[in-house]
């Protein structure tokens, strides 16, 4: 039998403002942790290994993969971990540990000092920042959902993805900073340490702000009715019911990672090394992008408060399929004022998924076993069709010479999502369920 727990507005709006402004402070500073990685690969290539050009990035891409293959792990731990501790403790913990995994890549000895044992231990860090991030998704979007109104679940949760999006936007900002002050050579020298150290500041706020409040009513609830699962791993992973839900978290967000891992983490490194632009201005293009979608996910979010999950993630992944192609051609034009156009259009079209996306899964789920199943499918997803994602498109681009490669993943995917969104039954409104 499910049980209640009292509505938001009986628990304090101040309570959910709160939850939610910490959701969104801890995805900025998780994800600008994870992000700049992606942001300054061709400073880190260069860095860190050796060789040409592109063999070096594609070294580089393949330690950006390596994280996304420790996610599931991350995820698997972290979410069983989640459900039987709550979510309030784990997340101030994740947040220290990706914050320390990147301020160590900022200290670390490059190839030249210590030989391969500098890419060993980047490739170490960056599975601490894999672990961390496969807990970090379904943790903080069940702790906002937890504490949001039915009514408005959609516009509350959306200001996690828009920190995360903010995060990548002042990360390409302060790149580009460095590389306009202190160029491209000193980039590649010393400064491409700056933003990795920068994650210290930000752990330790992100740190005392999610240490500082109270876990959610609904877990709380479970807390005191003594229904918190034995082992919600085992229970997810068992139930036919589960099970269905998992399989959906794992097709229906297939654009997810090329929406997100194509069009802005890898946008910058495909722009200078293989449409020739220089850095600043591959950052700057990255950064209309990210601004046009930062603004753009709230209203998003809002329409599907009121419209429903499904129109949302139905039209946005076919908006995508068919502005995927010409956008990128657009972006291929070789003028910046092209490239900024045809991201921001990316932007707004992927939006729609990105604003929703989270929240539809987050209600897939009962609380009882939300953190471990949701933790499961988004991490399997994101390793199939995020991870390899920059890596895949370096080694088909140089083994095809055809840039448009991104735009043929960014179709595929967005069509696999508009067919799993056909299977989805609609949650907008309702309460959440907890067991």
């Amino acid at each position: 039998m499910a049980t209640t727990t009292a509505a938001p507005s009986e628990v304090g709006r101040t309570t959910v403002r709160r939850a939610t402004a910490a959701g969104a402070i801890g995805s900025f500073v998780e994800w600008y942790d994870y992000g700049i990685y992606g942001l300054l690969a061709g400073s880190v290539s260069v860095v860190f290994f050796p060789g040409d050009a592109d063999s070096a990035l594609l070294l580089t891409y393949a330690g950006f993969a390596v994280s996304f293959a420790i996610r599931p792990f991350g995820a698997a731990i972290c979410g069983h971990l989640g459900d039987r501790m709550g979510r309030k403790r784990l997340l101030a913990v994740l947040i220290l540990l990706i914050s320390g995994a990147t301020a160590a890549i900022g200290v670390l000895p490059t190839y030249a000092a210590i030989g391969w044992a500098a890419p060993a231990l980047l490739i170490l860090l960056r599975m601490l920042q894999g672990f961390s991030a496969g807990g970090e998704v379904a943790g903080a979007m069940s702790f906002v959902a937890e504490h949001a109104e039915d009514k408005r679940r959609g516009y509350t949760t959306s200001w996690l993805p828009v920190g995360s999006f903010v995060a990548l936007l002042v990360g390409s900002l302060i790149s580009r900073l460095l590389i306009d002050t202190v160029g491209q050579d000193a980039m590649n020298s010393w400064a491409w340490r700056v933003p990795f150290l920068i994650a210290v500041p930000l752990g330790a706020v992100g740190f005392y702000i999610r240490a500082k409040l109270e876990d959610t009513p609904r877990f709380q609830a479970i807390i005191e009715s003594r229904n918190v699962a034995r082992n919600p791993l085992k229970e997810a992973l068992t139930s036919g019911e589960h099970l269905k839900a998992i399989g959906l978290a794992i097709a229906l967000p297939a654009l997810n990672g090329p929406g997100y891992y194509i069009v802005f983490v890898y946008m910058p490194t495909y722009l200078a090394q293989e449409l020739k632009f220089t850095p600043s201005n591959a950052l700057l293009v990255t950064a209309a992008g990210l601004l046009a979608i930062s603004v753009t996910i709230p209203l998003m979010a809002r329409l599907s408060d009121r419209f429903g999950r499904k129109p949302l993630l139905a039209g946005s992944s076919l908006a995508m399929a068919v502005l995927g192609y010409p956008c990128f051609q657009l972006i291929s034009h070789g003028s910046v004022a092209a490239a900024a156009l045809g991201a921001v259009l990316l932007a707004v079209a992927f939006a729609g998924h990105a604003g929703v996306i989270q929240v539809a899964l987050t209600e897939l789920f009962p609380t009882r076993v939300r953190y471990s199943a949701y933790s499961i499918g988004f991490s399997i997803t994101t390793a199939l069709f995020g991870g390899a994602a920059p890596l895949l498109m370096t080694y088909l681009i140089d083994r095809t010479g055809d840039t448009s490669v991104p735009s043929y993943a960014v179709v595929l995917t967005a069509l696999i999502t508009f067919v799993t969104t056909l299977a989805l039954k609609e949650t907008s409104g309702k309460p959440l369920r907890d067991s």
